[in-house]
Formats: C-alpha cells, structure tokens, sequence
C-alpha cells in the first residue's frame, strides 16, 4: 500500500501569470502510471511540497476531462508559495493527493447552476465550470458572478470571456479604474442583475469567508433551500486525511469531510454564521 505522506514527483509544465500575484501552474507526473491513476473531481484538492520550504494546500483548478496534466493556480501568500513562484518551467515539485470530497456533480444534473466567486476562490469553480461545460447537455442555465479586488485582480481574463459563450458571466470590482467600464462593488450587487429561480438551482460559491458569508445571506432570502447552497471552505490543510487536526471546526475536518460543504451542514460554522 502506498504511503499517503510521501509526494509522487511532478514537473512543471507551464507557468501562466494570471495576475500579479496569481499564477496558474501545469503540472504532470514524472510516473505515468501516477498520471493514469490520478482521479479527482472539481472541488478536491492537493498538497504541494517545494522542496525545502514546506508543503501547502491548493485546489485543482482545471478539469478532470484534462487526463494527461493538472493545474493548480496559487496566490503568493507566504513562504511555500514565494519559493513556488521562483521555480520555472521544467522544475520538480512533490504531489500528494487528491484530497477532499468535491462537488456532487451528480446531483446539479438537470439543474440550473449559480456559480459565485471571489477573487483567487475562482480557482476550483474553474474547475467545475469547465467540467460541467463538456457534460453541457446534463445542466440547464448557468450563470457566474464573479468579484475581484481591481480590474488587475480578475483571474482567467482570457477564459471568462470564453465562458460568455454559454455562460451568463457578471462581473464586478471593489475598485475600478479607468479601463473598466463595468459593475463596481462587492459581489452581492450582482444579484441585481440576474433572476434566478431557487427551485431548480443549486448555488455554488468560493471566495473569502465574509463574502460567502453575505452572499450565503443573499440567497437564502431568495428561497435557496439550505441544501442547495454549496460553499467551498479554506483552511490551513496539513496532512489531508482528517489526523493532524489543523483544519478542525467543530465535529468536522474540512481536508476529510470537505472543502465542499452545504449550507445546511456549515450554518454554525463561523465563515457562513447567519
């Protein structure tokens, strides 16, 4: 049986800025059995080692359609993630995983879908957008609302204006400046601009804990039942199997049991309290 602390090795394939201080990193096992072997589903995620620096949690963020590589995109946020960004193209970083329950695909069949997502927590619904987007005919609507910080701050630029092609994308920015020409303010504004029939939704979101917060808040006023919200929870993720007890909230282990969670399963927890 294999160890589940000890990384398969990866290489990176392709580095793309998406902003700033957001990159998306292909990635493909040296192993092509592991390549083969490694299944997961939107939602899920992984730990990276750099090594000598440490190990980090990161959400997939492409499809699982794509069998012959992965992509995470990262933030430069500390320590793992400062000496991430000084490797190129070519360099080997370790990969454990995937971890986590994911998004129950299954059960959005037949439904609308509401993705809702703020700034870096567009990472994994990428994941699930792309996913659902070649099983098109299994879902009906969708629509996307998306906030970031600047006009700077919005990631997959080149990929949002794809999706317009079959998705209802609004997008909004905390602070405009003079290239943006759109909605300005925090992303439960959007909800101005679409209808959406809680009926046969299902909402799925990611972003900061206080956006999900009000946005959680926002849909429950519409009539979402609390079963049909679906929220993908951060946490500072250490082994990825519910042991080390780093992600505790209350009886749950957000590595074991999430990072994707309903409503109706998080309402005490602190990021979606209402």
């Amino acid at each position: 049986m294999k160890n589940v602390y000890i990384p398969n090795i990866v290489t990176i394939s392709e580095i793309r800025e998406e902003t700033p201080d957001i990159k998306t990193f292909k990635l493909i096992f040296k192993d092509k059995e592991a390549q083969r072997n490694f299944n997961y589903k939107p939602g899920q995620f992984i730990e990276l080692s750099v090594f000598g620096y440490g190990e980090a949690p990161f959400s997939i963020s492409s499809s699982p359609n794509q069998q012959n590589f992965f992509e995470i995109t990262v933030k430069r946020v500390g320590d793992v993630t400062n000496a991430l960004f000084k490797l190129n193209e070519g360099n080997a970083v370790g990969v454990r995983g995937p971890f986590g329950n994911g998004f129950p695909t299954h059960k959005f069949e037949n439904k609308n879908i509401l993705f809702i997502g703020g700034g870096i927590g567009l990472a994994p619904l990428r994941s699930l957008i792309n996913f659902i987007l070649s099983n098109r005919e299994k879902y009906s609507e969708l629509t996307l609302m998306y906030g970031a910080r600047t006009p700077k701050d919005i990631v997959f630029k080149k990929e949002i204006e794809t999706w317009k092609k079959h998705v209802d994308v609004h997008l909004t920015v905390d602070v405009g400046d003079e290239t943006w020409k759109g909605t300005v303010g925090v992303v439960t504004v959007l909800f101005r601009e679409i209808e959406v029939n809680p009926k046969n939704t299902v909402a799925v979101m990611c972003g900061p804990p206080i956006m999900m917060h009000f946005v959680t808040k926002e849909l429950l006023k519409l009539g979402f039942p609390e079963d049909q919200i679906f929220l993908s929870l951060e946490r500072l993720m250490k082994c990825g199997i519910g042991i080390c007890g780093h992600c505790n909230i209350g009886r749950k282990y957000v590595c074991k049991h999430g990072p994707v969670f309903t409503y109706k399963e998080t309402k005490d927890f602190l990021e979606t309290a209402i």
